[in-house]
């Protein structure tokens, strides 16, 4: 790289990372790139999945926030909407058009419930809201209302994650019933998220999870259709448990996310078969790509890539590739990389594997698609910080 480059008036090392065109090896670090091959056989794989097990598939936009990479989902991978977690970052993707936005969360604050309102004459499309306490209702259905908009309903069950939802049938029912009563509201059917199975690392345990969510599942749904509120979609399902919903004669829609990226916590959890999902079923697409920045320790290398580029929630990444060197620890604008026998050289360039793709995400402000050496494009992570 002998001259700045921009990009749609942005220059390489002011504004953005890199341009299209450029080489890997001038890109500026650390960033965030994507192997667009490793992506879109992702992408195709899920959908393919998706398609021959009659699930629609809802790919989760908290994971990448990015209105590209979802788009890129719904064209290669058949994907009919997004998920979201927040009222800020559904207002990204519906501004972008997308026309089946669930935010697969409460909404409780007047002001967000008066934002997620006026979402649906922003898309034009249908908006999804997962709620687990009668009294929401009163609030969402006003502010419908107010905006002259239709919201649909899910209420949430907890299924296993601790987190939100109602644990009863009864309660399901009594929700469900305010939802089809309220002027505004439809109610279309069940949030049922397992969470806290996701990441556990045997095939066997995570099955046994998802059997219990899903009897507790089919129990609400017979309730409802008594009730002659027989749900339209029950969705839920992960990277890390899919399959059980898809084959459960239960669930007709899916939420997953993190399978497009791969991240070193999910590759961690094993198939049916005992492997890793990221040595066959996934692979790595994205990386933090790091430059070696010093080497003065001659069993040690110094990378630039710390703290500030990503989450250690999950643990440290690891270098992609490499079974010769390591990533050990990290500051906040250091990694520190074991390197006993001194192979690295300053300015070499190392791909690392995040612990837990979706916070480190969302700490950078693009993604540097890669193909054959080359960039290829440059997308904005569209959603970033929108967490309110």
């Amino acid at each position: 790289m002998n001259a700045p480059v921009k990009l749609d008036g942005l220059e390489v090392g002011f504004d953005v990372p890199a341009v299209p065109g450029m080489d890997e090896k001038d890109i500026q670090t650390p960033c965030l790139i994507l192997d667009l091959d490793a992506l879109e056989r992702n992408i195709k794989k899920m959908g393919d999945y998706a398609k021959a097990h009659g699930m629609r598939h809802r790919a989760h936009g908290k994971m990448h926030k990015s209105v590209d990479v979802l788009q890129l989902q719904m064209d290669l991978g058949g994907a009919i909407g997004v998920c979201c977690q927040k009222v800020s970052e559904a207002e990204v993707f519906a501004r972008a058009g997308v026309k089946d936005i669930l935010v697969s969360n409460e909404v409780r604050d007047p002001a967000k419930i008066d934002r997620l309102a006026r979402l649906p004459g922003i898309s034009g499309g249908r908006v999804i809201v997962c709620v687990d306490d009668v009294a929401n209702i009163a609030d969402l259905s006003a502010a419908a209302q107010k905006h002259g908009a239709t919201l649909d309903v899910f209420v949430e069950i907890d299924c296993g994650a601790g987190r939100c939802g109602v644990t009863t049938t009864p309660a399901v029912v009594e929700i469900a019933k305010a939802a089809d009563a309220a002027p505004g509201l439809r109610f279309l059917g069940i949030q049922a998220y397992q969470g806290a199975m996701q990441h556990m690392d045997s095939f066997e345990d995570r099955k046994a999870k998802l059997d219990a969510a899903i009897a507790q599942v089919s129990d609400a749904v017979e309730a409802l259709k008594k009730e002659g509120l027989e749900p339209e979609l029950v969705s839920g399902g992960g990277t890390g448990s899919y399959y059980f919903e898809s084959n459960s004669g239960v669930f007709n829609e899916l939420q997953c996310g993190s399978y497009a990226f791969m991240d070193a916590d999910y590759g961690r959890i094993h198939d049916e078969n005992g492997k890793r999902i990221d040595q066959g079923e996934w692979e790595n697409a994205l990386f933090i790509l790091t430059s070696v920045m010093s080497h003065a320790k001659a069993d040690k290398a110094i990378c630039d890539a710390g703290l500030k580029v990503q989450t250690l929630d999950s643990g440290l990444p690891f270098i992609f590739g490499r079974d010769d060197v390591k990533y050990i620890k990290c500051s906040d604008e250091h990694g520190v990389i074991e390197d006993p026998k001194g192979v690295l050289k300053v300015n070499e360039k190392l791909r690392l594997v995040t612990g837990h793709c979706d916070p480190t995400c969302n700490v950078h402000d693009w993604y540097v698609g890669v193909r054959n050496g080359k960039v290829e494009t440059v997308w904005p992570v569209s959603a970033r910080g929108r967490a309110y």
